[in-house]
């Protein structure tokens, strides 16, 4: 999350990335396990660490986000497909949405996956594209 290229698409990445907000950031992530029961996991290929993600609830729909290290985008869509598959069989989640910064153009992943483009929202104070993927 300190990688400038990484910033460059977190709009609520504010602030430098030291221990302190890393530990904010855990125990965030950690609460939503406890109040949701699903939360966002850390993902190794492997054995080693290559970046977060997983579902986790806004409002009442289900969010998926997906942060790797640059060394490992190329993994981006088989670990999507795996987590999409563990949301189909989930039965708490009839749809996934997905929130991209203005920043992300390459959208074609997410039309592949049949996302449709619900429109332009705000998050926390900044704009993003939202999408949305029935499970069914």
């Amino acid at each position: 999350m300190s990688d400038p290229r990484m910033a460059e698409h977190m709009p609520l990445l504010t602030e430098p990335w030291d221990i302190a907000v890393a530990k904010r950031f855990v125990t965030a992530k950690e609460a939503t396990w406890q109040r949701d029961g699903l939360g966002h996991w850390a993902i190794l290929a492997d054995g080693s660490y290559v970046g977060w993600g997983g579902f986790q609830k806004e409002g009442d729909e289900w969010d998926f986000g997906l942060v790797l290290r640059p060394d490992a985008f190329g993994l981006g869509a088989a670990i999507t497909r795996a987590a999409l598959d563990f949301a189909r069989a989930d039965p708490r989640i009839a749809f996934v949405t997905f929130l991209l910064p203005p920043s992300r153009r390459n959208l074609g992943a997410l039309a592949r996956l049949g996302a449709r483009f619900v429109g332009e929202v705000e998050h926390a104070g900044a704009s993003f594209r939202k999408f949305r993927l029935e499970m069914d």
